[in-house]
């Protein structure tokens, strides 16, 4: 084996590493986010999430993909560390999936149809295929070209196999080889070997490759491949610890789940394997071939899954014991991690942005009954909160545009550009609740109090108010466009009845000049609880334009005041009775 050789050997090696990732990128996509979805659905049901794991990691076709994917789950806690260890022993059995794949580099026979099977015959015309599917589809991401992205990935992906078989083909007939083979006859050798070269590349796949390609000059022994196979497993835990840092508690705990569940493994088979052969006659020094290797990467990945599956719990324990507790982390808003899937991150985006509309919700509450009754207290809660929102448009805001940069669909694109002008609202309907908040504070300084008339007529515009807004919430929460119709109307109604409020206060202060300092205070809060109900039917609009995207906003509120007058006019009718608006403040 010349240094030609080697170069050729790394290019294998690339072109390996390349092709599995845009395999895995093709079929993500073409899952369009329902395995995330999948995910996000867990109950704690380990047989379910078992099941699950394997069938995404068989999916997505990286072990390590899902992994990630779990800590920043973990991380955000969208899902549970009992949830996450079922959804790891499954990824374990998934990925032996590709080791069989990877086999059929093996065959040798002169049938015709069985020749097909080998990759180096079939691959050319796939990537072909793969290459038209691409070339042909008009649209930016498209199932067409995801399709033939994947069938790209794959062509490329045993392209690299194939490389890496013929580079390493001199080496059946090289002495120093057989001479540096002597030394993977100690099996702890073979598993540090197995354990390095995987965590170099970071990839399980690959390291299970580069041994099937090697397993090809027929000069390895099954004594010495299966210590690596059980080696590669430990050695891909490094991609979980690698994410797990700078992560909250609950994640790391996800990581040493991961190291402990393969180590463990580790620990069963290799004893099991190594001094087995003497009661029972199995192959140990025979040449081991990639359907060999296939089987014994499947023999102890699902073996593994079977002997500890039922000590999944005791594995969380030893995950809580070895990571502590610590009170003192902050708050993961979204995880960033979530941006390598970009359907799943914007649903995530509308549960965080739901969140932190209920924590304005709260603060518009407190800020009103302030005006009644001051209390500091209250008052710092209030403003806490404030910081809370803020720092939730910050981040998700900053979320977004780092997500706007991916490779998206049209529909996703559009969700984002919806969901930021929603963020910036709810955000801005916080800042009038403060308003409000400073407004009682005044009112406490100067001991100004409100009449009960006055009193009596706020309190039907913050009763109408608050239900807009929770129309509004729950139109964003479940993307319900039939709530967000309903928003429009509501909204008209509170600027009606906050036009009849403020005619009536100008009478009062007609009649009794003592209400003007407190009309210019009152005049305030009802024009912030207007502006509060138009960032609603904003809000509202914008979950209407996700849908109808090509007409622009100030066309579209138009549209619903006239597309089906009757209804609007109906609606708002029925609102106006709901609180009591005389017709006559309406002239």
């Amino acid at each position: 084996m010349d240094i030609f050789s080697i170069f050729t050997l790394c290019g294998g090696l690339a072109f390996f590493l390349y092709g599995m990732m845009v395999m895995s990128a093709g079929l993500e996509k073409i899952a369009g986010g329902k395995m995330e979805k999948m995910l996000e659905k867990m109950t704690s049901n380990p047989v379910k999430s078992l099941v699950l794991g394997a069938g995404i990691t068989i999916a997505v076709q990286s072990s390590s993909a899902v992994t990630v994917m779990l800590v920043g789950f973990v991380n955000s806690g969208i899902m549970k560390l009992s949830q996450a260890i079922g959804v790891i022993m499954g990824s374990n059995i998934g990925t032996t999936i590709t080791s069989w794949i990877l086999s059929l580099s093996g065959i040798q026979s002169t049938n015709f149809f069985i020749r097909l099977l080998k990759p180096e015959s079939f691959t050319p015309i796939l990537a072909l295929i793969g290459v038209i599917m691409i070339m042909a589809s008009n649209s930016k991401v498209s199932k067409a070209k995801n399709t033939g992205t994947f069938f790209l990935g794959f062509s490329i992906l045993m392209f690299g196999m194939g490389l890496m078989s013929s580079a390493m083909a001199p080496l059946a007939d090289d002495p120093r080889f057989a001479q540096v083979l002597t030394a993977f006859t100690n099996p702890i050798f073979g598993l540090l070997v197995g354990a390095v070269v995987t965590a170099v590349i970071q990839s399980s796949a690959a390291s299970v490759g580069m041994l099937q390609a090697l397993s090809m000059t027929g000069s390895v022994s099954y004594a010495m491949a299966v210590p690596i196979i059980i080696g590669q497993n430990i050695g891909t835990c490094i991609t979980a610890v690698i994410s797990s840092i700078g992560v909250n508690t609950n994640a790391k705990r996800v990581a040493v789940v991961h190291v402990a569940f393969n180590v463990l493994g580790a620990l069963i088979f290799l004893p099991i394997y190594y001094f087995g052969h003497y009661f029972i006659n199995y192959p140990y020094e025979e040449a081991i071939n990639p359907f060999s290797i296939a089987i014994a990467h499947s023999i102890f990945n699902v073996g593994t899954t079977f002997i500890l599956f039922p000590f999944a719990r005791k594995l969380e324990q030893l995950a809580l014991m070895v990571v502590k507790e610590n009170n003192d982390e902050d708050e993961v808003i979204i995880d960033e991690r979530l941006l390598k899937t970009p359907s799943f991150a914007i649903t995530q985006c509308y549960k965080v942005t739901a969140t932190m509309a209920k924590v304005t919700r709260e603060t518009l509450v407190m800020s009103v009954r302030m005006l009644k009754q001051y209390n500091p207290k209250v008052a710092e809660i209030i403003n806490k909160n404030e910081v809370l929102i803020d720092k939730y448009q910050d981040t998700l805001e900053s979320f977004l545009q780092k997500l706007s940069g991916r490779e998206l669909s049209d529909e996703d694109s559009n969700k984002i550009s919806q969901l930021i002008l929603s963020i910036s609202d709810f955000e801005k309907i916080a800042d009038h609740a403060i308003h409000i908040l400073n407004i009682a504070n005044k009112m406490n300084r100067k001991e100004w109090t409100l009449s009960p008339e006055t009193i009596e007529e706020l309190k039907h515009v913050v009763n109408a108010v608050k239900e807009v807004f929770d129309v509004t919430v729950n139109a964003f929460v479940g993307h319900d466009l039939s709530m967000a119709y309903h928003v429009e109307p509501l909204e008209q109604v509170v600027d009606d009845i906050a036009y009849f409020a403020k005619k009536n206060h100008i009478r009062r202060v007609k009649k009794d000049k003592s209400h003007i300092k407190r009309g210019f205070v009152y005049a305030e809060i009802l024009n912030d609880l207007e502006r509060i109900s138009d960032h609603c039917s904003n809000i509202a609009t914008n979950i209407i334009q996700s849908i109808h995207s090509s007409v622009p906003k100030h066309i579209l509120k138009s549209q619903l005041k006239t597309a089906d007058a009757g209804d609007f006019t109906s609606t708002v009718e029925e609102f106006r009775h709901k609180y009591s608006v005389e017709p006559k403040s309406y002239k």
